[in-house]
């Protein structure tokens, strides 16, 4: 097994690109996909709307359970038929919505989950290690594909399963046409077995980073961010339906709300190589957040500019929190323990969100105590965000 990819021709190169960016493609919509359809859901199979919110959590438990298991698997497999793996789990998953059964339904979107937590976890050490110089625009390129694959899922699920009503089974699990083409486009890699780079096998070992406050401000930053981004994920298109629109501008809002937190990667990414801290521009991503998660509750009538700027500042407050992880750190093996501290607590405030905001909605019968949690999880974001942008770093010697 190889440690460092052999070198390719420019066609290679390119396949490559592609087979990344179509890995990128499925790491968001087939759990994203649910939210415009997730009333019908409900009332196929009579559940609770904390039951509801399972469907968002389940994926982002086995984030962070499978998350370490995708270290192991590269280490064993390598990373080319990992991220292969990756595909055919989600693949599976996709596949078993056509089956009428809530359990299956629930077993389903776990597996989707794994494996989504194999190629989130894997993918940015491929780019690392293949592209090492280009890892700023290979990032923004694939939180774009991410953006922009699940964003058009949200917009077109709606007319897809009225379309001859096929219904949400099959809309759910066309996205599995988008999965079978990327497994194809990256057959080519399969005859490559390279190991991880070396930061990622540290990334997931504890050291005593969970010792130190700048460590808890930029994970509270980033697992604050991942709880209301979540939380939208699984309840926008019902919040926007309670506040007057139809299933169908629903949908297309929450495909606006996921474009538009793929587009900060392209204005951020060189622009924060300028800035000496970024205290200021994390404190106003997060208060911009505030704001809008109030605007969708008291003028719903213009969604489309809430959606939109909550997106936007929910995909640059992500940015931000993971360029932390490089610029507060001396080298990548604390890079890659601070990483792994914020997968693991983000993606379990990440967890919590959607069913804690069903339970929220089932009690008060409104999702104005849901608006005003995601609007005070923004604020409290921008704080730890504010604290975790001053210009300095951890001891040398951590």
């Amino acid at each position: 097994m190889h440690s460092i990819s052999p070198k390719r021709s420019r066609l290679a190169s390119a396949i490559l690109i592609l087979g990344i960016l179509f890995i990128a493609a499925n790491l968001r919509g087939p759990i994203t996909g649910i939210g415009p359809v997730l009333d019908q859901v409900i009332s196929s199979f009579q559940l609770s709307a904390s039951q509801a919110g399972m469907l968002t959590t389940l994926p982002l438990l086995a984030f962070a359970i499978a998350s370490p298991v995708a270290t192991t698997l590269a280490k064993k497999q390598g990373l080319e038929i990992s991220l292969f793996i990756a595909l055919i789990l989600i693949g599976l998953g996709l596949s078993s919505r056509l089956i009428d059964s809530v359990v299956v339904l629930y077993i389903g979107t776990a597996v989707i989950g794994v494996g989504i937590a194999i190629g989130n976890v894997l993918l940015p050490s491929l780019i690392k290690r293949d592209f090492p110089h280009k890892v700023a625009v290979m990032t923004s390129a694939y939180v774009l594909a991410m953006g922009i694959f699940a964003g058009s899922y949200s917009a077109l699920i709606i007319p897809l399963a009225a379309y001859q009503n096929i219904g949400w089974q099959i809309a759910l699990a066309c996205f599995g046409l988008v999965t079978l083409f990327s497994a194809i486009i990256w057959l080519p890699q399969l005859k490559l077995h390279t190991k991880p780079t070396k930061d990622l096998a540290q990334s997931l070992t504890p050291g005593k980073i969970w010792h130190h406050a700048l460590a808890w401000q930029i994970t509270l930053c980033l697992g604050l961010n991942s709880f209301f981004t979540y939380v939208l994920i699984a309840w926008l298109p019902n919040i926007l339906m309670e506040g007057g629109h139809d299933a169908q501008q629903a949908g297309v809002l929450h495909g606006t709300y996921q474009l538009a937190s793929a587009v900060p990667g392209i204005i951020l990414i060189p622009l924060l190589s300028k800035l000496k801290d970024q205290r200021f521009l994390a404190l106003s991503l997060a208060i911009l957040g505030f704001i809008c998660a109030l605007g969708l509750l008291y003028l719903p009538d213009f969604a489309f500019i809430w959606s939109t700027t909550l997106g936007f500042c929910s995909g640059a407050i992500f940015i931000l929190g993971l360029s932390y992880i490089s610029l507060r750190t001396h080298h990548s093996g604390q890079a890659a323990s601070l990483s792994g501290m914020a997968q693991c607590v983000g993606y379990l405030l990440a967890a919590i969100g959607p069913m804690f905001a069903g339970l929220l909605h089932s009690q008060f019968d409104s999702w104005a105590p849901v608006l005003w949690l995601c609007a005070i999880a923004s604020l409290l974001c921008g704080v730890f965000g504010y604290l975790g942008g001053r210009n300095i770093t951890f001891n040398e010697h951590l």
